[in-house]
């Protein structure tokens, strides 16, 4: 097995995710590459995941979901996303591999539109299968295909936030009985420990739909530990 190159520890990021101040944020998509990522076995990502002409990250075909070669504790993180037509993704955060599944909380992304029965827990910006969009502007809004939003996730000792187009969508405490109850009442519920480690790797998942990313800035809160 390949052997991945560690990113440097200071992971420096710049920030419609692009308003963010480019002297706090380090870009995890730096002169459009994926130096910064890596495939779930340590190996460099060299398929499925390539860059369109206009700098946007693309994920055309098979490409495996990628993960950041850093780990985070708490962080802010900005990031423009758009999906495809049915399509499905998420970005996961404080990733860990339990057995030999790498899992997190997930900023879900989809064509809420396609799937207009699903649990509400599943929409664009849940916490996915946890906890649902508490913002009720956002109910039942469906995202326009082929136009970029902005999402936002900060995580802060046990609170995380999730943003979408400037508003705040999800607050949740993962201490707090409700995050408990949601949690067994989910897909998670034999994952012990689930949603409660201290720090974790950034995942763009594959569920064999195409999407793209832009302007993926990351802010660590209180430093960047790197894994070998």
């Amino acid at each position: 097995m390949k052997s991945f190159i560690p990113v440097l520890a200071m992971c420096i990021i710049v920030c419609s995710a692009d308003n963010a101040d480019a002297q706090n944020y380090s870009n995890l998509l730096q002169d459009r590459t994926l130096h910064q990522w890596m495939l779930p076995d340590g190996k460099a990502v060299e398929k499925g995941w390539g860059f369109d002409p206009d700098g946007a990250l693309h994920l055309v075909g098979k490409g495996e979901n990628i993960l950041t070669q850093c780990e985070y504790q708490n962080f802010d993180l900005w990031f423009d996303f758009k999906i495809s037509e049915k399509g499905n993704s998420g970005i996961k955060y404080r990733v860990q591999k339990y057995g030999s599944s790498w899992l997190g909380p997930e900023y879900q992304i989809q064509d809420d539109a396609a799937f207009p029965k699903q649990l509400a827990k599943h929409n664009t910006a849940s916490l996915y299968d946890l906890v649902e969009k508490s913002s009720p502007i956002f109910e039942r809004r469906y995202l326009p295909l082929n136009e970029w939003s902005t999402g936002r996730i900060i995580v802060q000792n046990n609170r995380i936030r999730h943003w979408m187009n400037g508003n705040l969508i999800i607050d949740e405490h993962t201490e707090s009985q409700h995050f408990n109850d949601a949690v067994f009442a989910s897909k998670f519920k034999n994952t012990a420990g689930f949603g409660k480690n201290c720090s974790g790797r950034i995942m763009l998942t594959d569920h064999g739909s195409e999407v793209w990313y832009r302007n993926v800035y990351i802010r660590s809160l209180n430093g960047c530990a790197m894994v070998p």
